[in-house]
């Protein structure tokens, strides 16, 4: 297998792209609507009510949260504060599937999971574009894992764990952690046929330590919701928190009542293409032999085999693709089995020796590395220019490295294992480094407050015409734009009004003038367009947004 010291060389270097990724801005919507609810929470000294743009917040508990505002009590209202509970989870989850390989399998899988985990591009892109989603990831495996190993070795610390992880990944998103980790656990017992495990009084601790894990965020539901019956949430009153995240949270998004509703039943199994890159092909080279495995055997149970991975990533997209509600980042719950399912697949591999599949995964992943430098060199030069010969530089240093790697006489396993983590290095060093930072270029929230810091522009004299989201001005600000009407606007003077090109004709024929005016460029950058990354066609995808003084 690869040896400690390449092992540990590729870990690091991974970490050191996360780590670049702490310092890129943050993206709007999610990551920084979420940002400012933490930062308010922090402000106000205020932590069981979860509040969205001065309205009440229902969608999600209050756990993800939590852990921002604690970063930012510690290291202050900074961007990579807000990412630092993301990549310390991320890294919980990375030991939990190392952790559950070992268990399933030997320690070799384990060590290619956790591998594999911290590199599938999802993972990566959590800990930059930072939702619910890290936390609830690590600590739904972290809960699997636990929970596993109490099936197999019937320890109660083991238990106690799985209840505590099993809590705080409900506390992060609600139902979605227990279904994937119940699914998971009964596929492990149904296919061991284990089930006198559960017949313990260790599984009533389980219970209570889940229960414990959970009372906070279920107290601060109840203080800011069940308490106040006359609050109206989208629409209805007498709204019960500890019902919503219990129940009502799953109907609605699987009603599609909470977002636009999704007709497209393959939805998660072609966003799994991308989600999963560099490791995407083996993956699916797994999932078809463990088919075949199972389906020669019977579905009889086999020490060597496990059902726990398939079975519970089978069920997940069964149900998930009848969901009205999807979204990519719905995946990356189940990518950790994911991990554990394709690193035992290829050391499998190679133990058996298996010289023509090697051979034609070897082919993929050389494949999969010349997209990946094909898109480098279309972003470095093409869709935002290198502009720093540092960068160029950099960048030529990791492509000889990679080269060399390429060229290097050794095992196809291990060129296959160095040759992905590198795709997804030279991917997501470029993405962090030199990507993101020109693309946030036009977000217009960010752009805007470095003008209001250059120009010592004072923040709580900044209003808004329109009810639209300003989270990225709200958060380098750290303070709200606040909201008034065109109306009210007569009795204020010496403000600031941000607006975009509609609002602006507004309070313009509602006779206002302004002495200053400051425009920056606007897009929505989680929305690419082929015309946008044309730079030819791009200055047509792109709006304004306007900062103007009314004297």
């Amino acid at each position: 297998m690869i040896s400690n010291f390449r092992y540990i060389f590729l870990l690091v270097l991974i970490v050191l792209v996360y780590i670049a990724g702490m310092f890129v801005t943050l993206f709007e919507n999610d990551s920084a609507q979420f940002a400012v609810m933490a930062m308010r929470m922090v402000q106000e000294n205020d932590f069981i009510n979860l509040i969205k743009g001065g309205t009440e917040y229902l969608d999600k508990p209050h756990f993800h949260f939590w852990l921002a505002a604690i970063s930012f009590k510690i290291f202050g209202l900074f961007e990579w504060a807000y990412r630092i509970p993301a990549i310390l989870v991320t890294l919980v989850g990375a030991y939990s599937c190392f952790g559950l390989g070992k268990l399933l399998y030997n320690a070799n899988t384990g060590k290619l999971a956790a591998l594999i985990y911290m590199t599938a591009q999802t993972i990566v892109l959590s800990v930059i574009d930072v939702r619910t989603d890290a936390v609830l990831t690590a600590f739904t495996i972290l809960s699997i894992w636990q929970f596993a190993t109490y099936i197999e070795k019937r320890t109660l610390v083991s238990i106690l764990i799985g209840g505590l992880a099993a809590g705080m990944a409900f506390s992060a998103k609600g139902q979605i952690a227990l279904f994937v980790i119940g699914v998971s656990i009964i596929c492990h017992l149904a296919y061991t046929r284990k089930w006198k495990s559960i017949l313990s009084w260790k599984v009533l601790v389980g219970l209570v330590c889940f229960g414990v894990a959970t009372v906070p965020m279920l107290y601060a539901y109840y203080h800011q919701f069940d308490m106040h019956p006359e609050k109206v949430i989208r629409g209805a009153a007498n709204r019960s928190g500890i019902l919503f995240i219990f129940w009502e949270q799953s109907l609605e998004r699987t009603g599609g009542t909470m977002g636009k509703a999704s007709k497209d039943y393959f939805f998660f199994f072609h966003t799994f293409l991308w989600v999963f890159i560099p490791w995407t092909i083996p993956a699916i080279f797994a999932i078809v032999a463990r088919f075949k495995t199972l389906y020669k055997l019977k579905f009889r149970y086999n020490s060597k085999v496990e059902f726990l991975t398939l079975g519970t990533i089978t069920i997940f997209f069964a149900v998930a693709s009848l969901s009205q509600f999807k979204l990519p980042h719905y995946l990356n719950i189940t990518i950790p089995l994911f991990a554990v399912l394709t690193a035992s697949y290829i050391n499998d591999l190679i133990r058996y020796d298996q010289k023509k599949i090697l051979r034609i995964l070897l082919g993929s992943q050389y494949f999969v590395l010349s997209i990946v430098f094909t898109a480098v060199l279309f972003i470095c030069f093409y869709v935002f220019k290198f502009e720093s010969l540092l960068a160029s530089v950099l960048l030529t240093l990791l492509l000889m490295v990679i080269i060399y790697f390429c060229l290097k006489r050794e095992a196809r396993f291990l060129r296959i294992i160095t040759l992905s983590v590198y795709s997804s290095l030279l991917l997501n060093s470029v993405l962090n480094l030199h990507f993101y930072p020109e693309l946030l270029k036009f977000q217009a929230g960010s752009s805007m407050a470095e003008v209001v810091s250059e120009e010592n522009i004072p923040v709580d004299q900044i209003y808004k015409v329109s009810n639209f989201h300003t989270w990225s001005l709200d958060f380098y600000n750290q303070y709200p734009v606040q909201y008034a009407s065109v109306k009210t606007l007569e009795n204020k003077k010496d403000i600031w009004l941000y607006v975009n090109d509609t609002d602006l004709r507004s309070i313009q024929d509602a006779g206002f003038d302004w002495d200053q005016q400051f425009t920056e460029n606007d897009f929505r950058i989680s929305r690419l367009s082929k015309s946008f990354l044309n730079p030819s066609t791009r200055k047509r995808t792109l709006k304004k947004m306007h900062l103007v003084h009314i004297h």
